[in-house]
């Protein structure tokens, strides 16, 4: 549930933000970091992120399961490798469809008259185009929930070592 939060929380702001700032350099490394995140394999994204984070830098254990009664901390530094790699799919997929949808609610007329009336970005965006442009994306995180769901068996098996 923390990766469909954490998913949400960022994949959102990230595609408003790339929808609004259209062509800038924003827009363009969000997109490319999203097309990454959608096609990395999570398996080899949690080895990878094990190896360097955990084995190089030493910053973050490598495997293992320690309650979070019994030390809440060691819990948290255990579980954030884990929770990334299972967000980092519907982050992306959450950011595409919210950039896509955002861009064509933008051309729609309301949206237009609304910036012809002179009201602030904040106010058009959040007032007029977010409520409309989010209804693809609802439905959208379905999809992500399920690959988190599905992906986790994956991610156990990489984190989770075997005593």
């Amino acid at each position: 549930m923390i990766a469909f939060v954490i998913s949400l929380v960022i994949g959102i702001p990230a595609g408003i933000i790339c929808a609004i700032r259209r062509g800038t350099w924003i827009d363009t490394t969000v997109t490319v970091l999203a097309n990454i995140g959608i096609t990395i394999p999570i398996f080899w994204l949690g080895t990878m992120i094990m190896y360097f984070f955990g084995l190089r830098l030493h910053w973050l254990p490598v495997q293992g399961y320690i309650s979070p009664f019994t030390d809440l901390v060691r819990n948290i530094r255990l579980t954030i490798m884990p929770i990334f790699c299972l967000a980092i799919f519907p982050i992306s997929s959450i950011a595409r469809q919210t950039r896509s949808s955002m861009l064509e609610v933008m051309r729609q007329d309301y949206v237009r008259t609304a910036w012809s009336k002179g009201l602030k970005e904040r106010l058009v965006v959040t007032r007029h185009a977010l409520k409309n442009s989010l209804i693809p994306v609802v439905t959208l995180s379905g999809v992500g929930l399920a690959a988190i769901l599905g992906g986790s068996v994956l991610i156990e098996t990489v984190f989770i070592s075997r005593v």
